[in-house]
């Protein structure tokens, strides 16, 4: 039940096709709940992570990840992120980042696949967080050199984002700056700006309206 003061926004998507309701309903939300993410529902959406496809089954993604149950850790990885991106994401439960590693396991040759296979991993991430009542909020602003020093990572491997993870907040606690954003609707290209046949920026029949 939420209280009279609390407001939840919902922003499923207006689709051209009929799409499964979780990447209907799935969306990245900038008010988070203070409301902790169980463990257990945490590693769930780790395992979805872990089961998404990969070039040669690679499996070049690690994550490193902070909860609020150890506030230090918590604040370490905030520290990371870009001004305007702590602003909100101080206030989700959980905080990770995401990590390539950029040469196969195999022969050392260049993984040119890496950062294609681990956003497949989080959008994996994404859709279980929707069907446990979760949000993914990925951003790309972050400190990346950064991020190697504070946490040791090595050569030949790259950090590629950062996630809140969290129940859906009050968005009354945002900024007005901020609130704006998160009302504002969601908008995508058409299928027949981005569905080619034939050649290059050719609409597809399939998909002209």
């Amino acid at each position: 039940m939420l209280k009279s003061n609390e407001i939840k926004i919902d922003k499923s998507s207006d689709t051209q096709y009929p799409i499964h309701d979780l990447l209907r309903l799935r969306w990245s939300p900038l008010a988070f709940s203070e409301r902790a993410v169980e463990p257990e529902k945490l590693c769930s959406v780790l395992e979805a992570a872990r089961w998404a496809a990969s070039s040669f089954n690679e499996q070049p993604w690690s994550f490193i990840v902070a909860t609020k149950d150890n506030q230090a850790e918590f604040e370490r990885l905030l520290s990371c992120l870009a001004e305007g991106n702590q602003e909100w994401a101080q206030n989700a439960p959980v905080l990770m980042l995401s990590v390539a590693k950029v040469n196969f396991e195999r022969n050392g040759i260049e993984n040119r696949h890496a950062f294609h296979d681990v956003g497949a991993a989080v959008a994996s991430a994404a859709i279980q967080a929707t069907a446990l009542g979760l949000f993914i909020h990925q951003m790309a602003g972050f400190d990346v050199p950064k991020t190697k020093e504070v946490y040791g990572i090595p050569n030949g491997y790259e950090p590629v984002e950062a996630i809140a993870l969290g129940y859906l907040g009050n968005s009354e606690t945002l900024s007005e700056k901020l609130l704006q954003r998160e009302q504002a609707p969601r908008t995508r290209r058409s299928l027949e700006q981005f569905v080619f046949s034939g050649s290059w920026n050719q609409a597809s029949s399939l998909v002209k309206q």
